[in-house]
């Protein structure tokens, strides 16, 4: 009897297995789960034989190639999805009554393919025993298990244990009458960050994943995440099948990682109908976690800071925290003088020119001044828009305060970001020399900062010496207020904190500055909808800053007036 009338289905480690669905069905529990199953309306066609006109299979593939990789920052969602769409393909187990709920349910082959394919998933960050890590205990390990998922699940085949992973897949491809598998390898790129693992050890890795999957007949569909770009660790040709998906420079699949503007609308709902004693606003959540644009232009949210802030019923971080990120910030005080002035104008809130080369971005070589910003465009701390890199959001620049603020080589940069809490104290306590002076220093100051000579460019200093005002306010550059827009509005984070309205003024006077703010009612933001009672219950302050740089001495002057009393 033919070998292939008698091959069955099994399940094991990797093939087939029930861990995937396991851990789908726990992100399917959560409260804030977000359905993103559309990804499946991509990769179901290129799956799918193509008809020719008799109506039968021709044999050809459908659209697309068979290979994706799909590079993201960290706590991006990679993981959620590689077990959801292992979950849906997946012979293991199955899922009907969770994916029978989801978007895909309503797509026509969706029965079709539910729970009818052999798949392969390996999470390549899990590791052996504790101890001597050896790049061979690493990979035996997953040698060995797919092995024995296959011996047992194909025993007539005869797989032996000389035998290779790919000899052995294609013996049941020639014997089961062209069995075909997906694979779905997540963290594909996490042994490369391994310390333990040498720069040979890493090219072989890579030679390994070629021989597994490249120009295989039993391949169906290969999936595959990481972080880095594949062109970094594939030099040669090895890797070049896959057609790689990264956030920066690919439009396709962009909106399946990371969160939409109405995907948050829809949780921050969610939240609103679940919590009796809310304290997180959708404006918080804008301004904590969105920021990160995509080459098709949407706007992101970080998914895992998203859900952790609703899920706590609060504001802060809880991503930057996670993974070994202090690394890329390790290469800023490193490399201070290729990229001092440039961190200075990011955390002014200005985006700065850069030739962003993902492929160049791996934490343990970052040389150069590029380098460094692809490494963070990749790991998700800058965003990259327009050939220009910048802070995407309050969560990010905390990180960016934090380091200049610990890192004397920053020099003058970091005694400055040391002051700004002066600034902030003075500011309230309407001590106008103490804050003329500070800007004065700002000024001083040996920085591309000190280079302004209009209120665009004096608004980048405003940002440096209020920097620790960002603990305590949502600070608004050219916000619409009253009868006009302000040069900057502090929002408080307490409602009963001073609230700030801010005016700048080059070769006019402070006094002028805050005349403008009663003449165009800036203070109306701060006011409620009439017969309401105000949101901001604390003093709105008038602060008007003017640079007299016509001046012999390039005079500063500052002044503070209170438009209302705390109510």
């Amino acid at each position: 009897m033919a070998a292939w009338k008698e091959c069955e289905d099994r399940m094991g480690v990797y093939l087939n297995s029930t861990s995937a669905y396991g851990l789908f069905r726990e992100d399917y529990s959560l409260t804030y789960y977000v359905d993103k199953t559309d990804i499946l309306g991509e990769l179901v066609p290129l799956i799918e034989l193509k008809q020719n006109v008799s109506g039968k299979a021709d044999g050809n593939r459908g659209k697309g190639p068979k290979y994706v990789a799909i590079t993201r920052p960290r706590r991006f969602g990679k993981t959620v999805m590689a077990n959801m769409i292992a979950a849906y393909f997946g012979k293991g187990i199955d899922s009907h009554e969770e994916f029978d709920t989801l978007k895909v349910s309503g797509y026509p082959w969706y029965k079709k393919h539910l729970n009818q394919h052999n798949l392969i998933r390996i999470t390549f960050n899990e590791m052996p025993d504790e101890g001597a890590l050896t790049y061979e205990q690493y990979i035996n390990m997953i040698k060995n298990t797919l092995l024995d998922d296959l011996a047992a699940a194909y025993p007539n085949v005869k797989i032996r244990d000389t035998d290779t992973v790919w000899r052995a897949l294609t013996k049941v491809y020639e014997y089961c009458k062209g069995e075909k598998f997906i694979f779905v390898l997540d963290e594909w790129d996490y042994i490369y960050h391994q310390d333990f693992v040498t720069e040979e050890e890493k090219e072989r890795f890579t030679k390994f994943l070629s021989n597994l999957l490249k120009d295989k007949a039993y391949v169906e569909l290969a999936y595959m995440t990481g972080i880095l770009p594949i062109a970094k660790y594939s030099s040669g040709s090895e890797l070049n099948m896959f057609f790689e998906y990264s956030m920066a420079s690919r439009v396709k699949f962009s909106e399946y990682f990371g969160f939409t503007h109405e995907e948050v609308d829809g949780l921050f709902q969610r939240y609103l109908q679940i919590e009796k004693e809310p304290r997180v606003t959708r404006e918080g959540l804008a301004l904590w976690y969105d920021g990160y644009q995509t080459a098709g232009g949407k706007r992101l949210y970080n998914p895992r800071s998203v859900v952790g802030a609703l899920s706590d019923n609060q504001l802060g971080s809880y991503w930057t925290s996670s993974g070994p990120y202090d690394e890329i910030f390790y290469y800023i005080g490193a490399n201070v003088d290729a990229v001092k002035d440039d961190v200075a104008l990011l955390v002014a809130d200005n985006p700065v020119p850069a030739r962003v080369q993902e492929y160049a971005a791996t934490s343990m070589e970052l040389k150069t001044r590029d380098e460094i910003f692809s490494a963070m465009v990749v790991y998700g701390f800058l965003n990259y828009e327009n050939g220009c890199v910048s802070i995407p959001n309050k969560e990010l620049m905390d990180k960016f305060a934090e380091v200049v603020q610990r890192e004397p080589s920053m020099g003058n940069v970091y005694r400055l970001a040391k002051e700004s809490g002066r600034m902030l104290a003075a500011t309230k306590a309407g001590d106008t020399a103490t804050m003329a002076e500070l800007m004065e220093y700002a000024h001083n100051t040996h920085s591309p900062l000190q280079l302004y000579s209009n209120e665009a460019e004096l608004a980048s200093i405003i940002r440096w010496v209020y920097l620790k005002a960002l603990d305590f306010y949502r600070i608004e550059r050219e916000d619409k207020a009253g009868i006009g827009y302000v040069d900057f509005i502090f929002y408080p984070f307490l409602k009963n904190d001073d609230a700030i309205i801010l005016e700048l003024k080059v070769n006019h006077t402070a006094e002028e500055a805050i005349q403008q703010i009663k003449d165009r009612k800036y203070a109306l933001r701060f006011e409620g909808k009439f017969g309401e009672k105000p949101e901001y219950t604390g003093r709105i302050l008038a602060v008007g800053i003017a640079y007299h740089k016509d001046d012999e001495e390039k005079r500063h002057e500052c002044r503070v007036e209170v438009l209302r009393e705390r109510l």
